[in-house]
């Protein structure tokens, strides 16, 4: 049996993408017996969390885990901006999600993170594109409030994964 929670890469013409199985909670569906487009912001930033927080000994993590997420570690990452566009309703589902991020930029003390949301890799050759997203998250001191340059690491960790940032089609 594979494990269907570990990160793994996948090459994209734009550059490389993480791919994070996200699994589904119960508690994730709304009255309409779909992912409440609320609960989807939870699970892009469970995704968030996994891609970018440093693991804890013996803990499977991307290479891009390089953030201390300690409330000791000085540096808060917060959310400057967020936008989704949905295509699909996602039903309730055992296999997880097939979030897959990238970079759309590397700025001095922010990323823009870019997500499209899939369909379980396991469920059929057909994939559904159920959303897609970007949130810009700013590196900041704690103590300070004031935004922290990223580190040549972290440079070094990302820059691997900057592709296209993605374009809305349905923005008025």
């Amino acid at each position: 049996m594979t494990d269907t929670t570990a990160p793994t890469v996948v090459p994209s013409t734009s550059g490389r993408r993480l791919h994070l199985p996200i699994p589904l909670r119960w508690g994730d569906l709304d009255a309409f017996n779909h992912v409440n487009n609320t609960a989807m912001l939870k699970l892009l930033e469970e995704a968030r969390v996994r891609a970018f927080w440093a693991p804890a000994a013996g803990e499977d993590a991307p290479e891009t885990a390089l953030l201390d997420s300690s409330i000791y570690s000085g540096i808060l990452t917060l959310i400057a901006r967020q936008e989704i566009e949905y295509f699909a309703p996602v039903p309730y589902q055992r296999q997880p999600l097939d979030v897959q991020m990238w970079f759309g930029k590397l700025g001095g003390s922010s990323i823009e993170v870019c997500y499209e949301v899939f369909s379980p890799i396991e469920t059929s050759p057909t994939r559904t594109l159920y959303a897609r997203a970007t949130t810009v998250v700013v590196k900041v001191d704690a103590a300070t409030g004031r935004p922290m340059r990223l580190t040549p690491e972290e440079r070094a960790a990302w820059s691997p994964y900057l592709g296209e940032p993605l374009v809305y089609a349905h923005r008025r």
